[in-house]
C-alpha cells in the first residue's frame, strides 16, 4: 500500500523531504500545507499535490495518511499532537521538540493514536552509518572506551547575518538545531548520554541580539563509552565525523559525505607494518571515493549523501507506517526522548554570556524611512546609517523580531508578507522613502516572474498608493553583459533586448529595472535604480561568490584567470549612495551603478587576506570555457534525462560575465550625488579585510 502523504511547512528544508518521498517511492506527495499560498504552491506545482494554507483544511479535506512537520521549531509540538491525534503518522523534522515535556507529549500523543511517530534525525540514514552499526556489533573495532563526534562547518549567517533565523534568536538554539546530529549517533550506538562538562568559546557579537558562541565542546559518557562532542561554526574545513577507537582497529564515519575508513593493526614487522598500515587506509579511501564518485555519477547526484540520508529516515518511516509495525528505533520516539534529554542537561551548564545592550524605550520610532530586506548584509548596515542620520527607520521582515533591539526609539520591525499589496501600503504609510533590497533566488523563469518580478511590481504599486515620495531599488550589476575586456560599462551601457540565454538572478533583476523603469514613464513613480558592486566589509561573508566557486573555506576557483580589476564596494560606501539616492532631487528616473575605485583584482584580493589574517586561501583559475560547457552537460542531463523542462543553460558570455571582465565608470553617482567612495587602498584593505572578521575568529 502506497500511502499518501503531506507536507507541512514549505521552506528549505521540506524540498529534500518531498525529493526523498518522490525518489523512494515510499509515499505518494499529496497536499502541501503552508501559511504562504506561494511556498505551498510553489513546491506542490512540482510533486502534483494539493495547496492548503491550515492544516484543520487539510485533515478536514482527507487527503492524507501521514505528514512531514517542517515547520519551526517552536511549532513541532502542537502540530504533532494535533496531526498524532488526528489519525495521521508523523515525521517530524530535528530538533523534534525543544524540550523533554514537549518530547514527552508527542511521544504519548503518538502511544495514543497507534500512529508512527519518527525523528527527523537524518545522518542516521546514511548507508555508510549501518556498516559501522555492524562493524561495532560484530567485535570487529574490539573493545572501545572513547568516541568523538564533530560538527565542524561554517555557519556564515553568523557573522553576515541573516539575522531573523529561529537558530540564530537565542544561544541556546544553536545546539538545539545542531545537536541532534550528534547526539543521536551517540544515543543509537552506546544508549542515554550524560552530560558531564560544557565549554563554550570564541562568542561573535551578533547587532542587538548579544553574544552567541560559535564553538562548543561538550564530554559525556554513555554504556561505559567516554564521549566528546564538538561543534565548530567559524570559517574552518568541514569536518563531520564520527570517530570510534576499539583496541582493534579505529573506524571514522564522515556522515556529510557517507565515507567510512578503517584503521586495523597488522601482523607484519616493524619495517612492513608503517607501509602495510598507510596502504590499507589509502586503498579503503580509495574504494570509498570510487563507490561514492560512481553512485553520484549514476544517479544524476541524486544520491549524494545528503539526499541518501533524508532517503533513509523516510525509507524507514514509510515501511513502519505501511506495515503498522514500531518503527527503527534510530528513528523513534525513545531515541527522541533521549536526545531531547541530553540537549536540556547540556543547556544548562550554558554559562551566561554578554546579553543585548539594549537602553531603555523612550519614544515610539517616528519612521521616513522604510527599508525591506532589513535584516540581510546591506539592509542591516544601511537601516544603522539612516539612523546614524537622524532617520527613523521602518523595517519590514518575515518576523516581529530582528537586529536592532538596541535601536528601540529609531527602528521598528514590522511583519509583512511581501503579497500582501494592502500590507505593504499599509507598512509604507507616513513613510517618504522606502528601499526595497528584497530578492527572490528562484530555479524557473515562471518562478523568478511571481516571486521577484512580482514582487517589485507589488512594492511600487504599494509606493505610489501610499505617497511615498522616492522608491529605491536594488538592482544588480550581474545584468549587464560584463564580458568584454574592452567595453568600459557605464549607466548608458544598458541591457541585452533578450536574456533568456543568461542566469535567472541576472535576467530577473534586469526585468524587475525594466517595469519599474516603464512605471516611472507611464505613472510617474518616483523610483531610483541602484546597481551595488561586489559589496565587502564587516557582516559581509568570506566565501563571496561573485569571486570564484568556494569549495569550503580554504579553496576557491576564480571566475576566469583573475587578474582583472573586480567592482569592489565597500558596504559604508553602497549606504552612503544609497541614502544620497533616497535623498537628491536629481536622482529619480535614474540608475546609478555603485562599484569603488579600481583597486584589486581576485587574486590582489586573496594575497591581502594573507597579509591581514595569516589565512592562505588556496586559489585555482576557473576556465570559463570548462565552466561553460559542464554547465551545457548539465543542463542536457537535467533536461532529457531528469525530465526538467524549466531547466535553463547560460551563455558563454553570461559565464565570462561572472568574472567581472569589462572595467567600470563610477563617475556617474559621484557627479549626480556627490558620491566619495573610499579612495586610499590601505583604508580599504583594513575596511574589508582586516576588520571584517571574515573567518569569525
Amino acid at each position: 500500500m502506497v500511502l499518501r502523504t503531506g507536507i507541512i511547512g514549505a521552506g528549505y528544508i521540506a524540498d529534500w523531504h518531498a525529493d526523498a518521498v518522490k525518489l523512494t517511492g515510499a509515499a505518494r506527495l499529496t497536499a502541501v500545507c503552508d501559511l504562504s499560498a506561494e511556498a505551498a504552491g510553489a513546491l506542490a506545482a512540482a510533486h502534483g499535490a494539493q495547496v492548503f494554507t491550515s492544516v484543520e483544511e487539510m485533515i478536514a479535506a482527507d487527503v492524507v495518511d501521514a505528514v512531514h512537520i517542517c515547520t519551526p521549531p517552536q511549532l513541532h509540538k502542537a502540530l504533532a499532537v494535533q496531526c498524532l491525534t488526528a489519525g495521521l503518522h508523523c515525521l517530524v523534522e530535528k530538533p523534534v521538540a525543544l524540550s523533554l515535556a514537549e518530547m514527552e507529549a508527542m511521544a504519548e500523543a503518538a502511544k495514543a493514536s497507534g500512529k508512527v511517530l519518527a525523528s527527523g534525525h537524518n545522518f542516521l540514514g546514511v548507508p555508510r552509518y549501518e556498516r559501522l552499526k555492524a562493524l561495532v556489533r560484530d567485535g570487529t573495532l574490539g573493545k572501545f572506551a572513547q568516541a568523538e563526534i564533530n560538527w565542524h562547518f561554517p555557519l556564515p549567517p553568523l557573522r553576515s547575518g541573516p539575522y531573523g533565523l529561529w537558530l540564530l534568536r537565542e544561544p541556546g538554539n544553536l545546539l538545539r538545531e545542531l545537536g541532534p546530529h550528534l547526539y543521536a549517533f551517540a544515543v543509537d550506538l552506546f544508549g542515554p548520554v550524560e552530560v558531564i562538562f560544557l565549554d563554550v568559546s570564541k562568542p561573535v557579537e551578533l547587532p542587538g541580539m548579544g553574544e552567541r558562541p560559535q564553538v562548543w565542546r561538550v564530554l559525556a559518557r554513555a554504556g561505559g563509552v567516554e564521549l566528546s562532542f564538538n561543534i565548530s561554526l567559524v570559517e574552518i574545513m568541514d569536518d563531520r565525523s564520527l570517530t570510534i577507537r576499539g583496541s582493534s582497529a579505529m573506524a571514522r564515519l564522515d556522515y556529510a559525505n557517507d565515507t567510512l575508513q578503517i584503521s586495523r593493526e597488522n601482523t607484519a614487522d616493524i619495517v612492513a607494518n608503517p607501509f602495510l598500515r598507510q596502504m590499507g587506509q589509502a586503498g579503503g579511501a580509495l574504494r570509498e571515493g570510487v563507490v561514492n564518485g560512481a553512485r553520484q555519477l549514476v544517479s544524476l547526484n541524486r544520491k549524494q549523501p545528503y539526499a541518501l540520508s533524508f532517503q533513509g529516515v523516510v525509507r524507514a518511516f514509510y515501511d513502519a507506517a505501511a506495515q503498522g509495525r514500531p518503527i527503527d528505533a534510530r528513528f523513534g520516539p525513545e531515541a527522541a526522548l533521549q536526545v531531547t534529554q541530553a540537549l536540556d542537561d547540556t543547556l544548562a551548564l550554558l554559562p551566561e554570556l554578554a546579553a543585548p545592550k539594549v537602553p531603555a524605550k523612550t519614544r515610539d520610532p517616528q519612521p521616513r524611512a522604510l527599508v525591506i530586506g532589513g535584516t540581510g548584509f546591506i539592509g542591516r548596515h544601511l537601516t544603522r546609517a539612516l539612523v546614524a542620520r537622524g532617520t527613523d527607520v521602518r523595517v519590514l521582515s518575515r518576523g516581529r523580531s530582528g537586529p536592532f533591539a538596541d535601536l528601540p526609539d529609531q527602528v521598528e520591525t514590522v511583519a509583512v508578507s511581501l503579497s500582501d499589496a494592502e500590507g505593504l501600503r499599509a507598512a509604507m504609510e507616513g513613510i517618504e522613502v522606502v528601499y526595497n533590497l528584497a530578492r527572490s533566488l528562484e530555479t524557473t523563469w515562471e518562478a523568478a516572474l511571481e516571486n521577484d518580478v512580482g514582487v517589485a511590481v507589488r512594492v511600487a504599486h504599494a509606493a505610489q498608493a501610499a505617497g511615498v515620495k522616492r522608491l529605491v531599488y536594488t538592482g544588480t550589476i550581474a545584468s549587464y553583459d560584463m564580458s568584454d575586456p574592452g567595453q568600459t560599462i557605464t549607466e548608458a551601457t544598458g541591457f541585452d533586448e533578450d536574456m533568456s540565454d543568461r542566469n535567472l538572478y541576472a535576467r530577473s533583476k534586469a526585468e524587475c529595472e525594466r517595469r519599474l523603469m516603464q512605471m516611472h514613464r507611464d505613472t510617474g513613480l518616483p523610483v531610483t535604480i541602484a546597481r551595488p558592486g561586489i559589496v565587502v566589509g564587516p557582516g559581509g561573508p568570506l566565501q563571496h561568490w561573485g569571486i570564484g566557486r568556494w569549495h569550503g573555506a580554504g579553496a576557491v576557483r576564480i571566475w576566469g584567470k583573475g587578474r582583472n580589476i573586480l567592482p569592489f564596494v565597500l558596504i559604508e560606501d553602497v549606504c552612503d549612495g544609497l541614502i544620497a539616492m533616497g535623498d537628491h532631487p536629481d536622482a529619480v528616473g535614474e540608475s546609478f551603478t555603485l562599484v569603488g575605485e579600481p583597486m584589486m583584482s581576485a587574486r590582489d584580493y586573496f594575497d591581502a587576506i594573507h597579509q591581514a589574517t595569516g589565512a592562505r586561501i588556496a586559489v585555482k583559475p576557473g576556465n570559463l570555457h570548462l565552466f561553460w560547457a559542464a554547465d551545457a552537460v548539465k543542463y542536457r542531463l537535467k533536461r532529457h534525462v531528469l525530465g526538467r523542462k524549466g531547466a535553463l543553460r547560460a551563455s558563454l558570455r553570461d559565464w565570462k560575465s561572472r568574472a567581472h571582465l569589462s572595467p567600470f565608470d563610477n563617475s556617474k553617482p559621484k557627479r549626480v550625488l556627490g558620491w566619495q567612495p573610499e579612495t586610499d587602498r590601505a583604508a580599504f584593505i583594513d575596511k574589508a579585510i582586516t576588520r571584517a572578521n571574515l573567518f569569525g575568529f
